[in-house]
């Protein structure tokens, strides 16, 4: 074979397997902040714009590595099935509030997390909802477990 003939036939066939190298590698998360598709919701007389978090890589990410967030904005979290739900804070910068909440949108329980800490934060009971915004959030608005959040997703969780 000429050397030119060689090079066609090796360089595309390298770079195939490269490629199919690559692509069997783990996926970690990024070093940046994701920004994904928003849907409203309600909690009592306050609308949240929340981003949604559906694949496990999304969930993965969440809002690490954001310096801010707007006062009514956050990320709802959405799993396939109910499980208890445990959330930390690595790579996450700013102090967040957490709610777990039930297919029908009743907020489970809730709890305030640290910026940058690696505690576990988890559902009382298996939820395939979980939503995080400012640190103090819903404390500041006097919601508690048992309020009823509304919006798209809780309007179309599957019958337990």
């Amino acid at each position: 074979m000429t050397a030119l003939l060689k090079k066609k036939i090796v360089q595309p066939a390298a770079f195939a397997l490269m490629a199919a190298v690559l692509s069997a590698l783990p996926v970690h998360a990024q070093d940046r902040a994701q920004h994904l598709p928003t849907v409203t919701l309600g909690a009592g007389f306050h609308n949240i714009k929340a981003e949604v978090a559906l694949t496990e890589q999304q969930h993965e990410i969440g809002l690490m590595h954001r310096t801010s967030m707007g006062p009514n904005e956050g990320m709802i979290f959405i799993f396939d099935r109910p499980g208890q739900q445990c959330f930390w804070m690595k790579n996450t910068l700013i102090p967040l509030a957490v709610a777990f909440v039930a297919d029908d949108g009743t907020i489970v329980n809730l709890d305030e997390m640290k910026p940058e800490t690696l505690n576990p934060h988890c559902s009382a009971k298996p939820v395939r909802f979980v939503l995080e915004m400012n640190t103090g959030w819903f404390s500041k608005r006097g919601l508690k477990p048992g309020l009823k959040l509304t919006g798209q997703p809780f309007e179309t969780a599957p019958a337990k």
